[in-house]
């Protein structure tokens, strides 16, 4: 952190977004974690520092971090020369974590087309068919955004 940034605030926003986090469905640890890591210069921290600027035991930065690398959000690292890892934001991580929803997405649309058949003709099964298109709509409609998002990028 420079010494023009304000130390107070930078650890506001972290707890605030990480509540911002939470409330769209982070774990809660794991969205602290992420936000300590977006705002770290490098954008990388060990664990042991994660849990010290957070103020948590190192078992809550193991848990966060496991799910973080999960969902492709962070990256472990070893330290060169040490025997421990540093964790890293993603290059591009909204990117990729919204282009690795795709396979998530074409599963769920398969499930959904098993339980339309099992329903048959119902009410149930049109909500369905409606939830299956809406995820077919949205994966038609992603790889235009991502190719809009890199030529903004490039400007």
């Amino acid at each position: 952190m420079t010494e023009q940034q304000d130390q107070d605030a930078v650890r506001r926003f972290v707890e605030r977004f990480a509540l911002d986090l939470t409330a769209a469905g982070f774990p809660r640890m794991a969205a602290r974690v992420f936000t300590s890591l977006l705002v770290a210069e490098e954008g990388r921290r060990t664990a042991a520092e994660l849990a010290e600027v957070l103020g948590v035991s190192p078992a809550a930065v193991s848990g966060a971090v496991r799910y973080l690398t999960q969902v492709n959000l962070v990256a472990r690292e070893p330290v060169p020369g040490q025997r421990r890892d540093q964790y890293r934001v993603l290059d591009d991580l909204w990117y990729a974590s919204i282009m690795n929803r795709e396979a998530l997405l074409a599963g769920w649309e398969r499930t959904l087309s098993e339980g339309e058949s099992a329903l048959g003709d119902s009410a149930a099964a049109r909500r369905l068919a409606e939830t299956r298109e809406f995820f077919e709509f949205l994966r038609g409609e992603v790889p235009a955004l991502m190719r809009k998002w890199h030529r903004q990028r490039r400007s």
